[in-house]
């Protein structure tokens, strides 16, 4: 060691002193918020018409629980807010990956300096995003005990996960640690995913909200609350949570912000948004607080007296609020803006394929389900429910996806008539009260599930009145939305109305609600057959286009054959805006739009 004079001693100890002064200082400013445009005092009042079930997306897919997540979580692509049709963007990314020619190598390169929110998880360290996070949210996709609904996103896509997956299945434990050839991460901010084969989709799978990177410490740190903690990288925070009922969103002090711009699509609309927001800092928005209100009559009136900001027009509030199509004058004199779009969606009634009365693949349980298919009046729903605001469904791909055919007629039509000769041909024999047995003499009683809103309500009429037409008995049980879906997700329920919104804007998103390998995980009808597999597996070996949507058409008309589901109608929706929102366009892919948004104080 070297000797020191007293005086040198002296400055030594001033400068120790000063050096640790200065990490102080820099341990401050690195604590301060990264981020601090958004506003306490912007807040944005919505409204969900059904429960969420909590915000681990490797879960769930309820619609309302992915609302709110895409705002936490952040997955390394995104969409261009504007651009119709939708267009993939870096989102923590550096740049779009490089994709090796043989369209099998992906590498992902992440940007630097993302923070995931603060959380005592973490004790008190500033946590940042790495490539590791996302190879561990992959992962969770396919490990067993989270029997996660959209595992098949990624089922035989990734060299070695479903090997690895298969034996975690079978030892009971999936070792997070254990190297996966096609997950690589050769360094802190690059991730290498090597797929089986080219797929055509896999960017716009990455960019599904369930593949939103989670931090592993908070999974493991909050257990089997994790889904009701969740933390993220996004511009959003959850602040507030009372399940079926309230959640309060609050902006992330650690997000990194990012510049509104986007070009406008040519069109009035963009231009005003363009003209509002361009070169603004975001999130501008500080508070969103969401409020679960299932009755549309509650939420018309809510927004009627300005406890909503922007929410979608319920169908029971068409004929008072538009006319020809168009918002009334007393509402646009109040300065509410309409935004019109047709949904990339398709809703239907799914059957349960293992249930012993609609369940089967023999000629007579085939023809009770056409039957019940052609006794439903999917006009009567546009009509009496939808108020004119929806279309029938032909096919499974609605319109605005890859893979749609406007020229395509479903063969499965309103024919209450046929469908009785047919229940009649196949041994469904009519009693002294006119509802029919089973071919083998046991009663024959269908089990909707359903749930209290009004607009189930309707659809219930509409059910029993066409059922009674063709002599088919039925009970509709009632439950929440959330409690249904994990009905379906474990094959419980005979049959249950659902809808579906497109995750991405190609055919195979909706087609994967009927693969084989999916049941119970997104296939809730557990249908199973070897023709639509087959077609399906040559479908996504090929890349898009006409040969792929060829397929996809068989695909459609085995469903029709087999009839596992019943398509109901694709949903035109009404979006009211109030003045002082700024920066709204609904986007068909994207749920969560509030960093996007602005309020003008002074209009409100």
């Amino acid at each position: 060691m070297r000797f020191l004079l007293p005086h040198q001693k002296t400055f030594l100890k001033l400068t120790q002193w000063m050096v640790v002064y200065l990490f102080a200082i820099m341990g401050m400013l690195v604590e301060r918020p990264v981020h601090a445009v958004a506003a306490p005092n912007k807040v944005i009042h919505n409204v969900f018409e059904a429960a969420d079930d909590g915000f681990d997306m490797v879960k769930t897919q309820n619609y309302y629980s992915g609302w709110v997540a895409e705002a936490i979580f952040e997955t390394m692509l995104t969409y261009d807010y504007l651009a119709r049709p939708a267009k993939l963007v870096p989102n923590t990314l550096t740049a779009m990956p490089d994709i090796s020619p043989d369209g099998r190598t992906y590498t992902f390169h992440l940007k630097k300096h993302i923070w995931f929110a603060p959380d005592p998880v973490f004790k008190g360290r500033k946590r940042e995003l790495t490539a590791q996070d996302y190879s561990y949210t992959i992962k969770r996709m396919m490990d067993p005990a989270n029997r996660s609904p959209s595992a098949g996103f990624l089922r035989g896509k990734i060299t070695g996960l479903d090997a690895f997956a298969k034996k975690a299945e079978k030892s009971g434990h999936f070792n997070y640690d254990a190297p996966i050839p096609g997950l690589q991460t050769p360094d802190r901010y690059t991730l290498r995913i090597q797929l089986t084969a080219p797929d055509a989709n896999f960017l716009y799978i990455l960019a599904y909200g369930a593949f939103g990177a989670v931090a592993r410490e908070a999974i493991e740190g909050y257990g089997n609350q994790a889904a009701f903690h969740p933390v993220g990288t996004g511009p959003y925070r959850l602040a507030t949570y009372v399940p079926r009922s309230r959640i309060i969103l609050e902006a992330n002090p650690y997000y990194r912000g990012f510049t509104w711009d986007f070009q406008s699509t040519g069109d009035a609309w963009d231009d005003r948004l363009v003209q509002e927001m361009q070169g603004k800092q975001m999130p501008q928005i500080g508070r969103v607080e969401i409020s679960i209100i299932e009755e549309e009559q509650s939420r018309w009136l809510t927004f009627q007296e300005g406890g909503i900001d922007f929410d979608k027009l319920p169908q029971l509030a068409a004929p008072v609020a538009l006319e020809d199509g168009l918002l009334k004058p007393e509402f646009t004199e109040q300065g509410i803006r309409q935004y019109t779009m047709v949904e990339p969606e398709v809703t239907y009634t799914l059957f349960n394929m293992q249930d012993p009365t609609t369940g089967g693949y023999t000629p007579e349980k085939i023809a009770l389900r056409r039957a019940i298919a052609m006794s439903y009046d999917t006009e009567s729903e546009i009509a009496l429910l939808r108020n004119g605001q929806a279309s029938i469904a032909q096919m499974m791909i609605p319109p605005g996806v890859e893979g749609h055919d406007p020229g395509y007629i479903s063969s499965i039509t309103y024919d209450p008539e046929l469908a009785s000769r047919l229940l009649d041909y196949f041994g469904y024999k009519k009693q002294a009260d006119g509802y029919r047995t089973m071919p083998d003499g046991k009663p024959l009683l269908l089990k909707i599930r359903t749930d209290a809103s009004a607009s189930a309500r309707t659809i219930s009429e509409i059910w029993k009145r066409g059922l009674d037409l063709i002599g088919v008995k039925v009970a509709f049980e009632v439950g929440n939305f959330a409690d249904n879906l994990k009905d379906a997700a474990g094959c419980r329920l005979m049959m249950w109305g659902g809808a579906w919104h497109a995750d991405y804007p190609e055919g195979e998103n909706f087609l994967q609600l009927l693969y084989g390998p999916n049941a119970g995980k997104g296939n809730y009808g557990c249908y199973r057959s070897e023709a639509y597999d087959s077609l399906y597996r040559q479908a996504t070996a090929l890349p898009q286009g006409e040969e792929r949507n060829a397929l996809y058409v068989q695909m459609n008309r085995q469903m029709e054959a087999d009839t596992p589901w019943i398509l109901h109608v694709s949903r035109t929706r009404n979006w009211l805006v109030r003045s002082h929102v700024q920066g709204f366009k609904k986007h068909p892919i994207l749920l969560s739009d509030w960093q996007y948004l602005d309020i003008d104080t002074n209009a409100k």
